[in-house]
């Protein structure tokens, strides 16, 4: 008798449907979401198109599943929520307050946020580092270095979100979502690929691929620090004619879970084979240890020279933490590999973040199709972004049909995610740097 009653409780359970698994807690959250979206309707209604009303209703329904599939990002979307609003406060109306009021001038305006944002990865990247080689405190340091990239991934986001009302504060033809420039985007792959990250690290209760993945989120971070002085990159300029277009707000983010994904997936690759090689003892047979150093101490020798001719000292002082940094690496591989999870988890973190990466990544490119078909007359022109994007998708659609179809793991899959991630730069930045075509705009 308890047997078929428990059988019968078991059955009952697995086949409750999906909204009566929700509880009060859920329901609330999704209250909350609903009447933040369907206030911003009708507060702001009348200055958008039926596009723009039918992406911020189609957001309500996207932002309830996301925080019920994923409880934390919950709590990141009341903290940003309330954050964001006391930043917008504090203005009342006027931009001069930023530099003024205490809690603008050094947490909430969005150029202080994201130096935050910035100065909070670099940390975690180091505590996640500590975590590897600590002895008895691993676990601490690596839980100091994860708490730190869930307020990097907060102050990024209150950035961004601030800084979307500022442009609006300047003025009307001004403002516009913050996904326009490099700058911009720069911070969108930076949260992005952490929060990506921070998810896989909750679902498979590891956090020493945390060492690894942050490494290119840090290197992000040096180029947005190095754009932002250099260029003056953090100043809100007005849209291009090009860009201004409803297109834009779901393009690009498409676009950069994509990137951030398979960002993610080759660091993540890298790590495999690390692991793979940590008792390698000869040096030629450590090719992707040598691999990271050539990429991570290429971008002095691209992003131009001083006025004297050389290499500027921000690029000089880059170059000798990146060797540092491939030399630690080499040196203490084993050790290393002793931390990370085990083969069978690197490669499982590799293949979703590339599945999912491809899957955004094919949304954004039709999109992009759709959005050219609008602008320039035409669904497809071979300009060089979107040739060096179909390449880019080719890759990966090669990558997988590889794995699905003829079982492709280990080595050989660590090594493509690798190269994919050579590929994707230069689709990213390399097209921006050296070619020119319809997207120039987008130029260093």
């Amino acid at each position: 008798m308890n047997t078929a009653t428990t059988t019968t409780t078991t059955t009952l359970t697995l086949d409750a449907g999906y909204f009566a698994r929700r509880n009060a807690l859920d329901w609330v959250f999704a209250l909350a979401v609903a009447a933040g979206g369907l206030f911003a309707l009708m507060r702001y209604g009348q200055h958008m198109d039926v596009y723009e009303k039918s992406i911020l209703v189609g957001t309500i329904p996207s932002a309830i599943w996301l925080g019920w599939f994923w409880r934390p990002l919950r709590v990141l979307m009341a903290v940003v929520t309330f954050f964001s609003l006391a930043g917008i406060a504090a203005y009342q109306g006027s931009l001069a307050r930023a530099d003024t009021v205490f809690w603008l001038k050094y947490f909430l305006s969005s150029q202080s946020a994201i130096l935050w944002m910035s100065v909070l990865f670099f940390m975690a990247t180091a505590f996640y580092w500590i975590g590897i080689f600590a002895r008895g405190q691993a676990a601490t340091m690596e839980l100091l270095g994860s708490r730190l990239t869930w307020v990097a991934v907060t102050m990024a986001l209150i950035g961004t979100m601030v800084r979307w009302y500022e442009g609006y504060l300047i003025g009307p033809d001004v403002g516009h979502i913050p996904v326009s420039n490099l700058y911009e985007v720069f911070v969108l792959f930076c949260w992005m690929t952490a929060l990506f990250y921070l998810y896989f690290e909750e679902q498979y209760a590891t956090r020493s691929m945390g060492a690894f993945v942050m490494l290119v989120v840090s290197a992000a971070v040096g180029f947005l620090l190095w754009y932002t002085v250099v260029r003056e990159a953090h100043e809100i300029q007005p849209l291009v004619p090009a860009l201004k277009s409803w297109w834009m707000k779901l393009h690009v983010p498409a676009n950069f879970v994509g990137y951030g994904t398979f960002a993610l997936a080759a660091m993540v690759a890298f790590a495999y084979l690390v692991k793979q090689q940590a008792n390698e003892t000869r040096w030629y047979k450590l090719a992707p240890l040598w691999l990271l150093g050539v990429v991570l101490c290429f971008e002095p020798l691209v992003f131009r020279k001083s006025a004297s001719g050389g290499i500027s000292n921000y690029w000089a002082i880059y170059f000798g933490i990146s060797a540092l940094i491939v030399a630690g690496i080499l040196m203490l591989r084993r050790r290393i590999a002793e931390r990370l999870p085990s083969f069978e988890i690197l490669d499982d973190v590799m293949y979703k973040a590339i599945a999912v990466g491809f899957a955004f990544f094919t949304i954004a490119t039709v999109l992009g199709a759709l959005w050219a078909a609008e602008a320039w007359g035409g669904y497809w022109s071979w300009d060089p972004k979107e040739t060096w994007a179909l390449i880019v998708w080719l890759n990966y659609a090669a990558w997988l049909h590889m794995r699905l179809m003829k079982g492709l793991r280990g080595t050989v899959s660590a090594w493509w995610a690798l190269v994919g991630l050579a590929v994707t730069t230069f689709a990213f930045l390399g097209v921006n740097m050296f070619l020119s075509g319809l997207h120039s705009y987008g130029e260093l």
